[in-house]
């Protein structure tokens, strides 16, 4: 019982520090538009998460190298602080220097708190487990950047951003009064690659599919989201009403789905059920263009943000069981560091994409591909001798 109030208790601080983030990010995204427009805002988004790219294979042998919790903690309070110094920073260069920061801290807060999830789940299936936790993100996702467009409006960056910073407090209290230590599993004297990490995600056969389907859905998905806005504002010529409509139903899709469908699954069907996910999501955003209609577009989006939920859950579920623990840090680190690799990528061509073939062009293409992607590795896992998760044994003191 303690642990799943653990489990639970970080979860809910998750939650905080992701509506923190969200109002943290509109109020950025207002601002350093304000300060340089056309560049700004990607620029912003390239500094927040290219650190997470740049650095992945450093930060998952730190996570492995030093006590878990502590980390998590040390990197929270780094990230509190960069928040709060970002507030009082006088220009865009400022600003950028600081998200950069933000970056960093969040490459190694995250891996650290997945690695650490296993010890909080306790008697909990870890799909249960990262269903709760997926779902708790989702939730501040959703309210998330209503309350920053409204702190936005009415007080300005600095107040968000400060905001933000107190999340980060917050969660790093939460780790503080955890019991659990998740113990250094790489030795000092050993000499690990940095590169390790992407090598553990593709060195076993199912999740080597599941992640490539997963990566290159990605690409595509990200790219879809400037024709979203597009699709919903020009082609049915519906306003802002419309569009936070669409936003809720993926966010409400993602939150019921992430806590219910990947703990009632077999676990040797999870990787095939994930892979699924990523073909339903794609033609979730396929379909809507072929009927102008904005209650169809809000039932295809509501089953693409659940089958979005399963996604995201269901990668880290098989990461956690196909991957030996003591290797968590620089799988988890190698996983963000794909996830972002990808939505970057998303970032330069989504724009372009959307004024090439215009937003029901987008959807069509983007999400007419991810669907497939998703097919063809349903049809990989379906046709291989199905395998029992195999993680590698634990590494030898050296």
């Amino acid at each position: 019982m303690t642990r799943n109030r653990d489990l639970r208790l970080l979860a809910a601080a998750i939650a905080v520090s992701a509506i923190g983030d969200w109002v943290a990010l509109v109020s950025l995204v207002l601002r350093v538009h304000d300060m340089w427009r056309g560049f700004g805002v990607a620029a912003l988004f390239i500094s927040l998460w290219s650190p997470i790219v740049i650095l992945a294979g450093h930060v998952g042998l730190l996570v492995d190298r030093l006590e878990t919790r502590a980390l998590a903690i040390a990197a929270t309070l780094f990230q509190a602080a960069a928040a709060g110094a970002v507030a009082f920073a006088p220009g865009v260069a400022a600003v950028l220097v600081l998200t950069f920061a933000l970056g960093i801290g969040a490459a190694v807060s995250q891996s650290a708190e997945f690695a650490l999830l296993p010890l909080l789940a306790g008697s909990r299936p870890i799909a249960r487990a990262n269903g709760l936790v997926e779902s708790m993100r989702g939730i501040g996702f959703t309210v998330g950047p209503l309350i920053g467009g409204a702190v936005a409006a009415a007080a300005g960056t600095r107040p968000a951003l400060l905001i933000d910073a107190a999340t980060f407090l917050v969660i790093a209290g939460v780790l503080a009064s955890l019991p659990v230590r998740r113990q250094a599993t790489v030795l000092r004297g050993a000499k690990p690659n940095a590169r390790e990490g992407i090598a553990l995600l593709f060195a076993e056969p199912t999740l080597a599919i599941a992640m490539t389907v997963g990566v290159v859905s990605l690409v595509f998905m990200s790219a879809s989201i400037p024709g979203d806005v597009a699709f919903v504002t020009d082609v049915l010529d519906k306003g802002a009403l419309a569009l936070g409509g669409m936003l809720t139903v993926w966010a409400i899709g993602m939150v019921v789905a992430s806590n219910t469908i990947p703990a009632r699954l077999p676990q040797a069907s999870l990787a095939f059920a994930t892979v699924l996910a990523v073909a339903v999501q794609g033609f979730a955003k396929f379909l809507p263009p072929f009927w102008l209609v904005l209650p169809f577009m809000l039932c295809c989006y509501t089953v693409g943000g659940a089958a979005h939920g399963v996604k995201n859950t269901g990668f880290r579920t098989l990461i956690h069981q196909r991957v030996a623990p003591e290797r968590h840090g620089r799988a988890f680190a190698a996983y963000n560091g794909l996830r972002n690799t990808a939505e970057l990528v998303a970032l330069a061509a989504g724009g372009a994409l959307v004024a090439l073939v215009g937003a029901r062009g987008t959807l069509w293409l983007a999400g007419g591909v991810a669907g497939l992607t998703g097919v063809v590795g349903c049809i990989a896992l379906a046709t291989r001798p199905r395998d029992a998760p195999a993680p590698l044994s634990a590494e030898a003191p050296s």
